[in-house]
C-alpha cells in the first residue's frame, strides 16, 4: 500500500508541475524596441551588396585622375542626380567615378547622352568581375 501511494504522489506532482509550466508560460507576444537607424543600416546595406553583385551591367564613367577632384565630381553628381547610383573605384594610379546600373547598353547610351553635356571624357563601361 506504500508503494502505490509513492508511485501516486509522484505521479500527482509530476501532473501539478507540467500544469503549472503550462500556465506560467508566456502567452503575450513581445515587441522588440529597436533603433531605427539598424532600419536604415540594413538598407544601406542591401544596396551595396546589390551594386556589388550585379557587375554584368553597364555603368558611365565621368571622371578618371586624382582623389580630391574624383570626390568633388562624384558629390557634384549626387547633388544634380539623387535617383543615380554612383561611387568612386580605385584602380591604380586613378580614381574613377562611375554612375549609374544599366541592363541594356541602350539604356546607358541613352543616360550617356544627357551626362555629356556636363561631362566632356565620359566612357561606357561594362565592368568585369
Amino acid at each position: 500500500m506504500k508503494i502505490i501511494s509513492i508511485k501516486t504522489s509522484i505521479i500527482l506532482v509530476f501532473a501539478i508541475t507540467t500544469s503549472i509550466a503550462k500556465l506560467s508560460a508566456q502567452s503575450k507576444k513581445t515587441i522588440p524596441n529597436q533603433d531605427p537607424k539598424v532600419d536604415q543600416l540594413m538598407n544601406e546595406k542591401i544596396k551595396i551588396n546589390n551594386s556589388l553583385s550585379i557587375n554584368d551591367r553597364y555603368k558611365i564613367q565621368i571622371f578618371s585622375g586624382a582623389s580630391d577632384p574624383a570626390k568633388k565630381t562624384l558629390n557634384d553628381f549626387k547633388m544634380e542626380n539623387k535617383n543615380v547610383d554612383a561611387t568612386i573605384i580605385f584602380q591604380t594610379p586613378n580614381y574613377k567615378v562611375w554612375v549609374g546600373n544599366y541592363r541594356t547598353r541602350m539604356e546607358a547610351e541613352r543616360n550617356m547622352i544627357e551626362f555629356q553635356k556636363k561631362y566632356k571624357n565620359i566612357l561606357l563601361i561594362k565592368p568585369s568581375k
